[in-house]
């Protein structure tokens, strides 16, 4: 509908909105609504507006993009009865029928951590084989020092060679975190975004990496410094594939775990408390013979919390339009420790320590008692997490926060838990409670044991 406004007595402009129409496949502008119903094809959700003035005109478009992604919990991913991996991304029905009945085969190009190929890469070949599937898998050593653009182009210049359909035939990414983001980046480059899946291998990448829209490579020694937000079209998730995980790469992604505990969830946070060393010790898999079925409902109840409190605060901020994000609790200083002393530090171990010392911080603004400051360092401990690091100084600290100034509209945007499972953002905390928190933290943690963690 056309408007029409003075903006002050100086200067008139003229301010248009039109609606886009589409009629017999032609897209076209109206100012009007009588036309959308009885003629177009369709009416783009989409707005265009013309604005006039004596010195110049301006289109301006608002054009809403929406994602749809699913995120699947399923067992026995690779076992050739379970067709998920090949067809559970396909939401219409219709087209999941014309696929089983076409003679055309299903083409896949798959890339996998060359650690994960070394224990799955028969079982997945016999799997592809299984439904005559032309693929071709690229193993890679897709570790934190590897996570660059180089690792990226060459994806691309493998999938160039193999040849996708960009529209039906997804990538696949299996591995832990890194692998997901680089090929997530790499997908997202392809003819300017190719459909991926993400089947993570790991903890840490089952309740974090995988549900999200991120992608990303380090740059100029700085993590995830080159990236887009494209989601998977799926994520495949199962269980099983984390009982060959070591056991300090299941610590590492209880740190994530912990981490939505402390913002969302308090009944989570009990949960690990109580049960962290026996998921810890299961692998989050079922064994009668140490702790019984029964005890062993943590695991699912515990996944399914993390992944649902996760998806609740990324749904409506894929893009991070709001920097008010509470699951960047631990990500303020660690992205810098993690890269300082790489690789001897995983990246749930940076987040943790990170944690353990706003936990501190918490503590000395009053917002988390004492008894609850320790509640939340001995579960860390007893989950093998290490709390504290002497590469975690307070010139690092102090730099990390300068930078969160610079990149994030001039806020620190610092999210602090205000009891156990309840968490706000806060952005003037000052330099005196951050010097006391980190000697307390210091004169308390530096001298345990338990507190560092080696390689």
């Amino acid at each position: 509908m056309g408007k029409v406004h003075l903006e002050d007595n100086d200067t008139k402009e003229k301010k248009t909105e039109f609606s886009l129409v589409r009629v017999k496949g032609t897209w076209r502008s109206t100012m009007g609504k009588k036309d959308n119903k009885d003629t177009a094809d369709c009416v783009s959700a989409a707005k265009l507006y013309e604005s006039i003035t004596e010195k110049c005109t301006t289109w301006t478009v608002v054009s809403p993009i929406v994602f749809t992604y699913k995120v699947t919990e399923t067992q026995d991913l690779l076992d050739p009865s379970n067709d998920t991996l090949l067809l559970g991304h396909i939401s219409e029905p219709q087209e999941l029928e014309d696929i089983k009945k076409s003679n055309k085969p299903i083409k896949r190009f798959v890339v996998v951590d060359q650690e994960v190929y070394k224990i799955y890469g028969p079982k997945l070949t016999e799997y592809l084989d299984a439904y005559n599937v032309l693929y071709k898998i690229l193993a890679l050593p897709t570790s934190e020092e590897n996570k660059s653009m180089e690792m990226a182009l060459k994806i691309l210049e493998e999938v160039n060679s193999f040849s996708l359909d960009r529209r039906t035939e997804p990538i696949i990414a299996i591995g832990g975190g890194v692998c997901l983001d680089i090929v997530g980046l790499a997908a997202s480059l392809y003819r300017r975004r190719t459909p991926y899946i993400r089947v993570p291998t790991t903890l840490l990448s089952y309740i974090d990496a995988s549900v999200g829209a991120k992608t990303g490579v380090n740059f100029a020694n700085c993590k995830n410094k080159l990236g887009t937000y494209i989601p998977p079209t799926a994520a495949f998730l199962d269980l099983s594939f984390i009982k060959t995980v070591p056991r300090r790469h299941i610590a590492n992604g209880l740190a994530e775990m912990l981490k939505m505990a402390l913002m969302k969830d308090k009944g989570l946070f009990e949960l690990l408390e109580e049960h962290g060393c026996m998921l810890l010790d299961t692998k989050f898999q079922v064994d009668n013979s140490v702790y019984g079925r029964k005890r062993l409902q943590p695991a699912s109840q515990a996944t399914h919390i993390a992944i649902m409190t996760m998806l609740e605060e990324l749904a409506p901020n894929l893009w991070e339009d709001d920097l008010n994000r509470l699951v960047d609790f631990g990500h303020l200083i660690s992205p810098a420790l993690e890269m300082k002393v790489l690789p001897s530090l995983l990246h749930g171990e940076a987040v943790n320590i990170d944690m353990s010392y706003m936990v501190y911080v918490s503590n000395e603004i009053g917002l988390l008692t004492e008894e609850e400051k320790q509640r939340v360092i001995t579960c860390m401990v007893g989950m093998e997490l290490p709390v504290w690091h002497e590469g975690c100084t307070m010139e690092l600290i102090q730099k990390s926060l300068q930078d969160r100034l610079a990149h994030s509209g001039g806020l620190v945007r610092m999210p602090l838990p205000v009891g156990l499972g309840q968490a706000e953002i806060f952005n003037n905390t000052s330099c005196e409670i951050l010097h006391r928190a980190y000697e307390k933290w210091c004169d308390e943690l530096s001298i345990s044991p338990d507190s560092s963690c080696d390689p």
